[in-house]
């Protein structure tokens, strides 16, 4: 699964973490599972960079991306993760990928936000991360 954070890297070369970025995603095997929240935040950070925005459109058209979250049908789960990491503060994006930890098989989620190291799946399972303080 993929968070906000490396997509943002991989498309603006300008992100700290872009070269991370770069070389992780030459290793992941698409698919890359996310949730529409994460699109939507991703998009908005590059706003100022309209031919960012076409190749994650690109991806997304071609599969590479996948936005496999059924918001609807996972939204009790999501408003209790919100309401139980409301002092981290847990953004909706974070939850619907939480949440997705939560039904997927073997989940790991692609993600530069240390946040996820709180997070609990299913309030006790740490989530295991791709992340770039776990590279060495």
């Amino acid at each position: 699964m993929v968070d906000t954070g490396p997509l943002v890297a991989l498309l603006d070369r300008s992100d700290p973490h872009h070269s991370w970025a770069v070389q992780c995603f030459k290793r992941l095997s698409p698919p890359l599972s996310t949730c529409e929240a994460v699109l939507a935040e991703t998009m908005h950070l590059l706003r100022n960079l309209p031919s960012s925005r076409k190749t994650l459109a690109l991806w997304h058209r071609e599969g590479l991306i996948r936005s496999t979250f059924d918001f609807q049908q996972q939204a009790p789960a999501v408003w209790k993760l919100l309401d139980k990491y409301s002092d981290t503060p847990m953004d909706f994006a974070d939850a619907c990928l939480v949440r997705m930890s939560e039904i997927m098989p073997e989940p790991r989620i692609w993600t530069t936000d240390r946040d996820f190291l709180i997070y609990r799946r299913h309030s006790r399972t740490s989530i295991p991360l791709f992340a770039p303080w776990e590279q060495g």
